[in-house]
């Protein structure tokens, strides 16, 4: 048996991969021709499009995988069944149920693979792209240190220590330039919204210079028309989705102690968790499909039923998911449901082949 899962393993992995470069490349592909409308947006160049593409990859990657999996597997199983090596296996007295107990093995080591990429890599692969791309595109002056995010935005220098996923800021100090290129005044600040095209500041303290002497001021609430350019943000914001666990976990605990709402935030936690039993589920779905109705037909057909499969499952998580939003449904609820429903179809598969 550890000789069949081997090979099961091996035939599944390589089809998985495989599947993952050719939905890679398509994916990249209509990256690149939605982004290279952007040529010409401030420095935003070709070379900036390819940067951009090549540090997107490991978050394609994690997004992709479920997918991958569903399509290597039947594929992989596919060519198997063609060669009626299944039918040997089966011969042997293997049921379909130890074959797939192979195919999940090497699904696990997929999955640690995928992990790792999703949670530790692609995240920071992903904030980098974004700062890269915002950066070229909005022509100001940024700087990324270990102190915080500097920019500057005509007379005015800005450090920003902590920038949320809704575009709040949080412990900033602001400084502004005179005339004649002296300091004028500097503000720090606990955090930063902007609303209403204002920028609203709470927790402010600081002063301003003039005429030879220091004017303090601090306020609880402080309105400005002008601070930062809204579209700044675009260079150090990055989506929910985007995040890892860890990261979103913290910021869901954040905004729950200062009584934020978290059903979005909520949401993107649950799917990251819930992302490795999906790919598990696409990858069970793929066995009985090539022991039942797919066992005679060619691998176009199998490729076919695979993109359905998944396009299937994928307008079911986003109904679901927009639904329980709108609705009020909890968020595990909206993430948990396609996947359960996918796996009890499967199930139902399964023994209808013997499994």
């Amino acid at each position: 048996m550890k000789v069949l899962d081997r090979y099961l393993g091996r035939v599944v992995i390589l089809a998985s991969l495989l599947a993952l470069l050719v939905l890679l490349a398509v994916d990249l592909f209509f990256g690149f021709i939605n982004e290279i409308q952007d040529i010409g947006r401030g420095s935003y160049g070709l070379g900036d499009v390819l940067i951009y593409l090549g540090l997107s990859v490991p978050g394609r990657i994690h997004e992709l995988f479920p997918m991958a999996a569903l399509l290597g597997t039947l594929l992989g199983l596919g060519n198997l069944a063609a060669g009626h090596e299944l039918v040997a296996i089966r011969a042997a007295g293997v049921s379909v149920g130890r074959i797939l107990l192979g195919v999940m093995k090497a699904g696990l080591v997929l999955l640690v693979l995928a992990g790792g990429i999703g949670e530790w890599i692609a995240p920071a692969a992903d904030r980098m792209a974004q700062q890269q791309r915002g950066q070229a595109q909005s022509q100001r002056i940024t700087h990324f240190s270990p102190y915080g995010f500097w920019a500057r935005d005509g007379n005015l220098f800005i450090r920003i220590r902590e920038v949320h996923p809704d575009g709040r800021l949080g412990s900033l100090e602001v400084f502004q330039l005179g005339e004649d290129g002296r300091l004028a005044s500097a503000y720090r600040a606990r955090t930063a919204e902007h609303a209403d095209g204002r920028w609203h500041l709470q927790g402010v303290a600081g002063g301003r210079i003039g005429e030879g002497r220091l004017q303090l001021v601090q306020e609880s609430r402080l309105q400005l028309e002008t601070l930062l350019d809204p579209a700044l943000l675009n260079v150090v914001m990055i989506e929910p989705g985007s995040l890892s666990a860890r990261d979103l976990y913290r910021y869901v605990e954040y905004r729950r102690q200062n009584a934020l709402e978290t059903a979005r935030y909520e949401l993107a936690l649950w799917q990251r968790l819930v992302a490795p039993f999906t790919s598990l589920v696409m990858l069970f779905l793929a066995v009985p499909f090539v022991f039942g109705p797919l066992r005679d037909r060619g691998a176009g057909q199998r490729l076919l039923v695979g993109v359905l499969v998944g396009l299937g499952y994928y307008l079911l998580s986003q109904t679901l998911s927009h639904s329980g939003q709108v609705y009020g449904l909890p968020p595990l609820l909206s993430v948990l449901a396609p996947p359960l429903l996918f796996l009890v179809w499967g199930a139902i598969q399964l023994r209808r082949v013997g499994g």
